[in-house]
């Protein structure tokens, strides 16, 4: 990375938010990934001339939330890597509606709507996800799902401009927006939630999140459910009936407590969990004639 273009980037972005050289394994949920560049922890005001500045150098860049869902290579990622996190995180309530910035963890948002006593949000409160990733991707669980609560979201599109998408608008279905097929990054969403009472609402959160430690395996680094689930079927249920429950590649493993979770069970590289999903999806489809699509997103350069 030039230095010029640093400096230029330091005139935009204050120097404790720019980290060189950083080690992703810090960003991502999975504990797992190869260097940055560069990468800038940023705010609202400072993204749009971030990413100016980026396409006027020709400096590719990567956008990032709370690294829950990505699997990031182990030779790093090139150019800049922003991170939408706690500097782009402001909640806010007006009657029933919530509006957050897209770096505000989920289940910070859904614990806001707690104490708002509003309803709705339960289903979200151990997604470990963002606000930003959660509407990119319409993150669900337990019933419920992001396109059941949104009203609209403020994106910047690839040509640079800030349009409001209403819900309609975002084409949200299983696991897809449209902003997954068109580009663009998620800046900030409003949720219309409904009345409720705090202690009916404190203990269907707790229900989920009990069941959630009960089912899965909390107690390893992981990217979430690492395949999306096909029509008609579970996978982990499918993973489970290939016989594939521990199965190993280097440190990263199959979920003993839940097929549908791959690990980091050991120091793994990405190279071990991108070949061993390799492995389950060609095991799967000759076992069940189905075939897995991976949930997770691959981010970087592999081996």
């Amino acid at each position: 990375m030039k230095q010029e273009f640093i400096d230029r980037l330091l005139t935009i972005v204050d120097k404790d938010n720019v980290l060189l050289d950083e080690p992703m394994s810090r960003h991502t949920t999975f504990r797992i990934g190869g260097n940055a560049d560069v990468l800038v922890e940023i705010s609202r005001d400072e993204i749009v001339d971030v990413i100016k500045l980026c396409c006027s150098e020709n400096v590719p860049y990567t956008v990032l939330g709370n690294g829950s869902n990505v699997l990031v290579g182990d030779k790093g990622i090139r150019g800049v890597t922003i991170s939408i996190g706690k500097r782009m995180s402001n909640i806010t309530v007006v009657s029933d509606v919530i509006k957050a910035e897209a770096g505000a963890l989920l289940s910070r948002a859904a614990n806001f709507a707690l104490n708002e006593k509003l309803s709705g949000m339960e289903f979200a409160a151990g997604i470990p996800g963002s606000v930003g990733g959660a509407v990119l991707m319409n993150a669900g669980a337990y019933g419920g799902e992001i396109k059941d609560i949104l009203v609209s979201a403020d994106v910047l599109t690839p040509e640079g401009v800030v349009k409001c998408y209403s819900c309609q608008d975002l084409d949200l279905s299983y696991r897809h927006s449209r902003i997954m097929d068109e580009g663009g990054i998620v800046l900030s969403a409003e949720f219309r939630l409904t009345v409720g009472d705090y202690d009916n609402i404190k203990s269907l959160m707790q229900d989920f999140n009990s069941r959630r430690i009960e089912k899965q395996p909390l107690n390893y680094p992981s990217a979430g459910s690492t395949f999306k689930r096909p029509k008609g079927y579970f996978a982990g249920k499918l993973i489970e009936d290939s016989n594939l429950r521990g199965y190993k590649v280097g440190g990263a493993m199959v979920s003993e407590k839940h097929c549908g979770f791959v690990i980091n069970y050991e120091n793994a590289s990405a190279n071990d969990v991108r070949v061993l999903m390799e492995d389950v999806s060609k095991k799967v489809y000759e076992d069940s004639n189905v075939r897995l699509e991976p949930e997770v997103r691959f981010i970087g350069e592999f081996e």
